[in-house]
């Protein structure tokens, strides 16, 4: 499920943890209750419609460890950070 709107105040305690910037607008990805390959797939496939100035913030159950490469391939930079409820990639356009 997607979502694009002002980040809550837990998306964006999120960004601040990373280098993305946190004044470009953000869109919500959960692909927490899919199974793989759809999270890689359905990640790449919006990341594509996204505008580079678009921060995605990506809420999985497990590091998308097979998204990482295709992110640096595509010349995307993304951190991760764990909590308590999923693992949250952010990914902006460098």
């Amino acid at each position: 499920m997607t979502s694009n709107h002002q980040p809550t105040a837990q998306t964006a305690a999120l960004i601040s943890e990373t280098g993305a910037p946190d004044d470009a607008p953000v869109k919500r990805l959960d692909v927490q209750s899919l199974g793989p390959p759809k999270p890689l797939k359905q990640t790449l496939e919006l990341l594509a419609d996204l505008d580079d100035d678009t921060v995605l913030v990506q809420f999985n159950d497990r590091a998308p460890q097979h998204l990482y490469p295709k992110l640096e391939d595509r010349g995307y930079d993304f951190e991760s950070v764990e909590t308590e409820d999923a693992t949250v990639t952010v990914i902006w356009h460098r």
